[in-house]
């Protein structure tokens, strides 16, 4: 059921004003409930029923700032909505009613770090190439690739006609047929990383990204998600450095 709220703590709710301010705005008639000017304290409103103007416009209250940092498995996309109706990253996310969007994508097959938000504004930081926001992933990959071949990728190559910006590269681990290759770039270009690894002739098997700079998934578990604090967010812009291939 719907609550009444009084029309000042609705107002400082709305972001218009402190409650005592927004105190002064009611009784100098600048705020009106369903067309009617009010300048009563004691009034009450239902949000839901009723619609409130402030100086003639309409105001609604903020939805609290939500970040979330999920471990995406294979096989979700990370859309709203998918009209082929393969399960997508917010069917993972329990009791949520806020409508949240991922920040950035991983493809299909992609699995690891991905956040989801509702903060516009902070998703556009993330993403804006002037940022230089780090992503590290671990890239399983076709054959040993070379030195040379690596240190051309740490150096830029051309994808579809743009050189990619610098990156660093280092081999984990060798297995019988394949590497293992931590990966860390600042872009965010569709399919980069496993393209960057076709063009060198090694194409990806398997593709986890691991950390957002140096938010890091650490012991979350596949399909599990945690919600982020203020020092988590820090941790996003506080880019490690590229680190020189070993």
């Amino acid at each position: 059921m719907n609550e009444p709220i009084r029309l000042q703590k609705y107002l400082a709710q709305c972001g218009v004003a402190s409650r005592r301010k927004s105190e002064s705005l009611i009784t100098a008639g600048r705020v009106s409930v369903d067309g009617l000017v009010v300048r009563d304290m004691g009034v009450k409103i239902i949000p839901e029923r009723q619609q409130v103007l402030f100086d003639g416009k309409k105001i609604a209250q903020q939805e609290p700032k939500v970040y979330i940092l999920l471990n995406k498995p294979r096989g979700y996309v990370t859309t709203l909505a998918d009209p082929l109706g393969r399960p997508v990253v917010t069917d993972l996310l329990k009791n949520s009613n806020l409508r949240l969007f991922p920040v950035g994508r991983l493809d299909l097959d992609t699995e690891g770090a991905l956040l989801l938000t509702n903060d516009g504004e902070l998703a556009q930081k993330i993403q804006h190439p002037s940022h230089e926001v780090t992503k590290t992933y671990e890239a399983t990959v076709s054959g040993y690739p070379s030195p040379k071949k690596l240190s051309a990728l740490e150096k830029g190559i051309s994808l579809e006609g743009k050189m990619t910006s610098p990156a660093s590269l280092r081999i984990i681990k060798r297995y019988s047929s394949s590497s293992r290759v931590q990966i860390i770039i600042h872009e965010g270009r569709k399919r980069q990383v496993r393209k960057m690894f076709a063009a060198i002739g090694h194409p990806v098997i398997n593709l986890k990204r691991l950390a957002y700079g140096s938010l890091s998934l650490g012991n979350l578990g596949e399909g599990d998600y945690r919600h982020l604090t203020s020092r988590d967010l820090l941790k996003i812009f506080k880019n490690i450095p590229l680190q020189k291939r070993k």
